[in-house]
C-alpha cells in the first residue's frame, strides 16, 4: 500500500498527506505558544517564536541534507570556477535559495502586519496559485514547458481563487488596513515576487532536464536549503549588529539577546515545520506535472490543513471554531481537488507514453484497469 514509484499518483498522495499532517501538527502546536488561547505561560511574542521556530526548521532541514548525503548530486553539465568544476544548475538553484530566505521572514511579517491571519494566509496562497499558472504560461511561450495545462487544471485554479475570494469578501473591513500601510505592501510585494521567481526556477530545473539527466529533487532541496540558511544567518548577524532601531530589528535583538524560557520547545515545533518544507518542495517539483498543478496541490493542501488546525485548536484550546467563510472555502477547495484529480488521471495516461516514467505509471494504470474486472 505504501510502496510507490517516483512520478506515480500514489507517491503524490503520500506527499500531500504527509505535508497535511505535519502542517496540522505545527498549526496546533503554534497556538500553544502564541495568541489569546496560548497554554504556554508566559506567552511568547510573535518574533521570539518566529526566531526559534525558524532555527528549528533550518536545523531539521540541514540535518537531513547532510546526514542523508543529499548534497552529493550529479550533473551532466558543469561550470568552471578556476580549477573547480561545479554543476551548472547551481547557478540558479543558489538564487532560488536566496528567494527562499526572503520568503521565510516575509511570511512571518505578513502574519504580524496583517490583522487577520486567515486573510494573510489566503492572500499568500492565492499569489502562489496565480504565480504557478503564470510560470506555466511564460515557460510555454519560451518553449521550456512541453506539456499542456489541461482545462481541468484551469477550472481548479478558478475554484481555488473563489475559495480565497470567499475569505476576503467576508472579512472585516479592518482586516484590510494594510492597503494603507507602506511597510505591509512592501513586504507583500517582496513575498509575491520572491515566490514567483522561486517557482519559475523550480520549474526551469524540472522542465530542462536533458536526456539521461536525473531530476534529483533531494539534491535541489539540499542546495536551496544550504543557500537559504546561509543567507538567513548572514542577515540575522547583520541586523543584530546594525544598530538600527526599527521595531522588527529591536524585537529580533530582544528575542536573541534575552531568549524566552520556552525557546527550546519553540525550536522543536520549528523542526515539525521543517518537515512541512520537505514535502512542500517535493510537491512543487513533482515529476511530470505542470507548475499550475503543483502550485494548486501545495496551496490547497496547506489551506485545508489550516482549517483542520483551527478546528482541532477549538477543541483543544477552546479557541474560535472555523467560521462560515472557512467552511465555504473548504467546500470550494474540495471541488478544486476534484478537478485536480480529473487532471491527474489525464496526466497519468499521457505519462504512460514517456519512457522515463513508463515504469512509474504502468503499475497504477494496470491496477485501475483491473478493479472493475475484480468486482
Amino acid at each position: 500500500m505504501w510502496k510507490t514509484e517516483p512520478g506515480s499518483t500514489g507517491r503524490l498522495v503520500q506527499l500531500s498527506l504527509a505535508m497535511f499532517s505535519f502542517y496540522v501538527i505545527f498549526g496546533v502546536a503554534t497556538k500553544a505558544f502564541t495568541g489569546p488561547t496560548a497554554v504556554v505561560v508566559p506567552q511568547m511574542s510573535g518574533m521570539s517564536f518566529t526566531v526559534w521556530s525558524t532555527l528549528g526548521g533550518s536545523l531539521m532541514c540541514l540535518a537531513v541534507v547532510f546526514l542523508g548525503g543529499w548534497y552529493r548530486g550529479k550533473s551532466t553539465r558543469h561550470l568552471s570556477l578556476g580549477s573547480l568544476k561545479v554543476p551548472s544548475e547551481m547557478a540558479y538553484i543558489i538564487p532560488s535559495g536566496l528567494f527562499t530566505a526572503i520568503i521565510i521572514p516575509t511570511t512571518t511579517l505578513l502574519y504580524i502586519l496583517l490583522k487577520s491571519v486567515m486573510v494573510a494566509m489566503v492572500i499568500m496562497r492565492a499569489s502562489v496559485i496565480l504565480s504557478s499558472r503564470l510560470v506555466d504560461e511564460i515557460q510555454k511561450r519560451q518553449g521550456i514547458l512541453k506539456k499542456r495545462v489541461y482545462w481541468e487544471e484551469n477550472v481548479a485554479v478558478a475554484f481555488a481563487l473563489a475559495a480565497a475570494s470567499t475569505q476576503i469578501l467576508l472579512a472585516k473591513s479592518g482586516d484590510f488596513d494594510f492597503v494603507h500601510n507602506k511597510a505591509a505592501l512592501l513586504v507583500l510585494g517582496a513575498f509575491v515576487l520572491a515566490y514567483a521567481l522561486r517557482i519559475y526556477i523550480m520549474n526551469y530545473y524540472r522542465n530542462t532536464r536533458s536526456p539521461g539527466a536525473e531530476q534529483n529533487n533531494k539534491w535541489y532541496f539540499s542546495i536551496e536549503q544550504i543557500s537559504a540558511s546561509s543567507a538567513l544567518l548572514i542577515a540575522a548577524l547583520f541586523f543584530l549588529h546594525s544598530g538600527l532601531h526599527a521595531r522588527p530589528v529591536v524585537e529580533l535583538q530582544a528575542a536573541v539577546g534575552s531568549p524566552d524560557a520556552h525557546w527550546p520547545l519553540a525550536t522543536v515545533v520549528g523542526m515539525i515545520y521543517g518537515m512541512v518544507a520537505f514535502f512542500g518542495v517535493f510537491i512543487f517539483m513533482f515529476k511530470g506535472r505542470t507548475a499550475t498543478f503543483s502550485g494548486l496541490a501545495y496551496s490547497e493542501t496547506s489551506l485545508a490543513a489550516g482549517t483542520a488546525a483551527t478546528l482541532i485548536s477549538a477543541f483543544v484550546y477552546h479557541a474560535a471554531f472555523p467560521s462560515s467563510a472557512d467552511w465555504g472555502s473548504l467546500a470550494l477547495i474540495a471541488v478544486a481537488f476534484t478537478f485536480l484529480g480529473l487532471a491527474e488521471r489525464k496526466r497519468m495516461l499521457e505519462l504512460s507514453a514517456d519512457p522515463e516514467l513508463h515504469q512509474a505509471v504502468s503499475e497504477p494504470l494496470e491496477q485501475a484497469a483491473t478493479v472493475p474486472a475484480a468486482r
